[in-house]
C-alpha cells in the first residue's frame, strides 16, 4: 500500500475576478492540454481565469498526491525508465511554485532538478547536448529541466528568426528510444494576467526580488514572445513527446493538472513490465533489419575489409624517420593557435590484437600529458546500465584543446553487442543514425572526430595470440574470451562492413588500416590523426 504524503500548506486563495466577466468555466479535473499542431493557442480569457476554490482543491489534491507518490514508488522498485519533465513557460506562470509543490507530494530521494541556463565556461567547451546528457535521470527516478533545451529555440523565434529544431527532436528520438519517458509541459499566461502577478509580486517585500527589468521586458513584448513559443511547440510536439500546455493563471488548477499528467506518465512507463508479468512464454527474438545505407550526400566510402591488400610493411629506417615526422607535426598542431578552440575524439576500433594499444601509445608520446585521457571501453557496468547508451560517452568527450582517445567506443553496440546479442535488433537498428546524430554534435563543436578501424588477417591474429601466450609481459593481453571471438570472425567483419555504410560521413570518415605489419599500423594512424587535425584547424573540416 503506498504511502500518504503529508499535508501541505494551502496554496493562498486567488483574487476574485471582476463580476463582469460573466460565467465561470472551471476544469476541477484539470486535464492536460495537448499544444495544438495546426492553429495557434492563444491566451484565456478572464473568465477561463477562475481557479478552484480551496475546499475543492484540497478534497482533489489528496487523491491526486496519492495516486501520484504511489506510481512513483512503483517506479522507483521496477525502474523500466527515466521520467524527465522539461518545464517551460512565460515569466510569472507559476513553474517554480508548481514543481516544488510536485516535489513534495513525491519522495525526493529519487527526484533531480536542474535549471538551465546560459552555459558556463565547461559546458561552453562541450557539445550542445552535453550538460542535457550529464544531469539524465537514471531508469526508477523522475526529473525536472527548467527551460530545457527549448530556451534558446523560443527566444529566437520570438524575435522572428528562423529556427532549426531538428537537433532537439534527434535529441529527443534518441532519448525516447532508449529508456528515457518525455513529459513536457509549458505554462501559458496571457499578458494581463502575467501583469497582473508581478504587480503581486512587487507589493510584497520577501518577494520583491523576483521581479525584474527582464521580467517586465518580457510582459511589454508578450505578443512576439508568445507567438515565437506557440510556433515551437506546434514544430515540436510529436506522437513520442507531445507538449502540454498548462494554464498558469490558475495556480491550483495547474497544479493537479502537472500532478495527473505526471503520474499518467509513471504508469506509461510501467506497462510493458506489467505486460510482461502476465505472461508465461518469451517471445521470440525478431529479426535484424538494418537501415539503408547514407546517402551519397553523406557517405564517406570506407574501404571493404575483404577488399583491403595487406602488403604495406615497412622497414626499420623508413618507420623510425616517418614515426618521427609524423609525431613531430601531431606535437605542432597541438600547439596551433586554434587549437584551443577545437580537440579531437579519436576512436581506435578493430579484431583482437590489432594493435590499439601500440598505436595509441605512438600518439600519446607525442601529446602533453595534461591534455589527453586514454578510454578504455569495457560492457558498462550496472549503474551505466540505468541510463541510455550514449551517456557514459557524452561524460568521456574532450573538452576544448583537449584529445580523448577512445581504445574501442560507442561502436560496440553495432559491432560486439550485435554478434553476441547483447542488444535487441532494435536498439542495433536505431543506433547507427542515433550515433551519427550524436558525432554530428560533437563534430559542430569544433571537434574532430577520428574514426580508424585497424584490419588484420586471421592467420595473422592467431599468430600473436600464441606469442601473447608465451610471451610473460604479453600473457594478461590474452584470454579465452578472444579464442572465442575468433569463431565468430565473419560475423564481426560483417558487422564492421554495415557499419562503415551506416557511419561513415565525410566530416566523420572511417580509416581503415591494414595492421598486418606494426610498423606500417602506427606511422598510418599517426599520419592520418595528423591530416585531420590539419583540416579542422585551416577550416577544412
Amino acid at each position: 500500500m503506498a504511502k500518504t504524503a503529508p499535508k501541505r500548506r494551502a496554496r493562498p486563495e486567488p483574487s476574485a475576478p471582476p463580476a463582469s466577466e460573466g460565467k465561470r468555466r472551471t476544469n476541477p479535473r484539470g486535464r492536460a492540454k495537448e499544444a495544438p499542431r495546426a492553429k495557434e493557442a492563444r491566451p484565456k480569457s478572464g473568465a477561463e481565469h477562475a481557479d478552484l476554490d480551496r475546499e475543492t482543491f484540497d478534497q482533489l489534491e489528496t487523491e491526486v498526491r496519492n495516486e501520484l507518490l504511489a506510481a512513483q514508488l512503483a517506479l522507483v522498485e521496477k525502474k523500466p525508465k527515466a521520467v524527465l519533465v522539461l518545464v517551460n513557460g512565460l515569466a510569472g506562470a507559476g513553474r517554480g511554485e508548481t514543481v516544488n509543490l510536485l516535489g513534495e507530494w513525491m519522495d525526493p530521494r529519487h527526484v533531480r532538478t536542474f535549471a538551465y541556463g546560459a552555459p558556463i565556461e565547461e559546458e561552453n567547451e562541450h557539445p550542445f547536448s552535453f550538460r542535457f546528457f550529464r544531469d539524465l535521470p537514471r531508469r526508477g527516478q523522475v526529473g525536472f529541466y527548467f527551460s530545457s533545451w527549448y530556451e534558446e529555440l523560443i527566444a529566437a523565434a520570438s524575435k522572428g528568426k528562423k529556427v532549426d529544431v531538428s537537433r532537439v527532436l534527434g535529441l529527443e528520438a534518441t532519448l525516447a528510444d532508449n529508456g528515457v519517458h518525455l513529459v513536457k509541459l509549458f505554462f501559458d499566461l496571457d499578458k494581463k494576467a502575467q501583469k497582473k502577478r508581478f504587480r503581486e509580486l512587487e507589493g510584497d517585500k520577501d518577494t520583491r526580488w523576483r521581479v525584474t527589468s527582464d521580467d517586465w521586458e518580457a510582459n511589454r513584448r508578450h505578443a512576439e514572445i508568445h507567438r515565437g513559443a506557440m510556433s515551437v511547440l506546434r514544430a515540436t510536439s510529436t506522437p513520442k513527446a507531445p507538449w502540454q500546455i498548462i494554464d498558469g493563471a490558475r495556480p491550483r488548477a495547474a497544479s493537479l493538472e502537472c500532478g495527473r499528467a505526471l503520474t499518467a506518465a509513471i504508469r506509461a512507463t510501467l506497462e510493458p513490465s506489467r505486460a510482461a508479468e502476465g505472461k508465461g512464454t518469451t517471445k521470440s527474438t525478431p529479426k535484424l533489419v538494418l537501415p539503408a545505407p547514407l546517402t551519397k550526400r553523406r557517405l564517406a566510402p570506407a574501404t571493404r575489409i575483404e577488399d583491403l591488400a595487406y602488403g604495406e610493411v615497412l622497414d626499420d629506417d623508413t618507420y623510425g624517420k616517418r614515426l618521427e615526422r609524423a609525431q613531430r607535426r601531431l606535437a605542432l598542431l597541438t600547439r596551433h593557435k586554434r587549437f584551443p578552440k577545437h580537440g579531437a575524439a579519436v576512436v581506435l576500433e578493430g579484431m583482437d590484437a590489432a594493435g590499439k594499444g601500440g598505436a595509441i601509445r605512438r600518439i600519446t608520446r607525442a601529446l602533453d600529458a595534461r591534455t589527453y585521457e586514454v578510454v578504455p571501453i569495457a560492457a558498462p557496468t550496472e549503474e551505466e546500465r540505468l541510463y541510455p547508451y550514449l551517456w557514459r560517452f557524452f561524460r568521456k568527450l574532450p573538452r576544448h584543446g583537449r584529445f580523448s582517445i577512445f581504445d574501442r567506443s560507442w561502436y560496440g553496440r553495432v559491432l560486439v553487442e550485435r554478434v553476441e546479442g547483447f542488444a535487441t535488433p532494435d536498439e542495433i537498428a536505431r543506433a547507427y543514425g542515433e550515433i551519427v546524430r550524436f558525432e554530428d554534435d560533437v563534430r559542430a563543436h569544433g571537434v574532430a572526430v577520428v574514426k580508424v578501424w585497424l584490419a588484420i588477417e586471421k592467420d595473422e591474429q592467431l599468430r600473436r595470440f600464441k606469442e601473447r601466450q608465451e610471451l610473460l609481459h604479453k600473457r594478461f593481453k590474452i584470454t579465452h574470451e578472444d579464442f572465442r571471438n575468433r569463431e565468430r570472425w565473419d560475423a564481426y567483419v560483417g558487422a564492421a562492413n554495415d557499419m562503415f555504410e551506416r557511419t561513415s560521413t565525410h566530416e566523420a570518415p572511417w580509416y581503415v588500416i591494414p595492421a598486418n605489419d606494426k610498423r606500417y599500423t602506427r606511422v598510418a594512424v599517426l599520419e592520418h590523426l595528423g591530416d585531420r587535425l590539419e583540416a579542422l584547424l585551416s577550416g577544412d573540416a
